[in-house]
């Protein structure tokens, strides 16, 4: 990078009581600028905040400034002091690349105005995406295991809206008397597609309650009746003589 840039610093320090100095990132962050003949325009240092905030009024003033375009490098002393996370980092820096602002993390030795620097900002890039893509994939998996009972929620409470309680019998009577699946289910607020599944499923089970009970009234009346004799040629043709019929 040329010299005479505009150079803003930013510094963090997640907490003030516990020997966390940020002077130590700021004086080193000033130094860098002065080495490299940059024009140092603002500091902006967030104290006492955690990286994992949403807002931190340092960082949101200078991102102010940077759309303001009155940056032309932001310098950080690491990167774990700009970015609360992989997702973050990468846009928040591809915010910067969209003003032209150069973005440097000293001790990270990350600069993205050299070819290196660009090719890391990739591989981070890629590391985000991959991350995202584990996360999206563990919540498909645990909202499909909740929906099919496997698992619960931690309050326990069923994802999705419930069912609407629905009179079968009711609807089928209605259906023989000619009326419209779209009329049945405007009047019991659902739509057509759910009650004719509903339905489905009642005529389903039904059959399969059916054909089960015929199984088994068969089964039991077959228990009863003898072996047929099959010991003489007349009795094999027969299919059992009148003694074990």
């Amino acid at each position: 990078m040329s010299t005479n840039k505009r150079v803003a610093i930013y510094a963090r320090v997640s907490t003030k009581n516990e020997g966390q100095d940020v002077t130590l990132q700021t004086n080193e962050l000033r130094e860098y600028a002065a080495r490299a003949g940059w024009q140092l325009v603002g500091e902006y240092v967030d104290s006492g905040i955690s990286g994992s905030k949403d807002s931190r009024p340092e960082l949101d003033r200078l991102m102010h400034a940077v759309r303001g375009r009155k940056v032309d490098c932001v310098l950080v002393w690491k990167l774990d002091r700009w970015g609360r996370s992989l997702k973050h980092l990468v846009t928040s820096i591809s915010e910067l690349e969209h003003y032209g602002v150069a973005f440097v993390s000293v001790r990270d030795q990350f600069d993205l105005t050299t070819p290196a620097g660009k090719l890391m900002f990739q591989v981070i890039g890629a590391m985000s995406e991959f991350e995202r893509s584990l996360i999206r994939e563990r919540v498909q998996s645990a909202m499909s295991a909740i929906k099919a009972g496997t698992k619960r929620t931690r309050s326990g409470k069923r994802v999705g809206r419930p069912a609407a309680a629905v009179d079968l019998a009711e609807v089928q009577a209605r259906r023989a008397r000619g009326e419209s699946m779209r009329a049945i289910g405007r009047t019991l607020g659902i739509s057509a597609s759910v009650l004719a599944k509903r339905l489905a499923g009642e005529t389903r089970d039904g059959l399969l309650a059916a054909i089960g009970d015929a199984t088994a009234v068969i089964e039991e009346s077959e228990r009863g009746l003898p072996e047929p004799c099959l010991a003489t040629e007349e009795c094999r043709m027969a299919g059992g003589c009148p003694s074990c019929m």
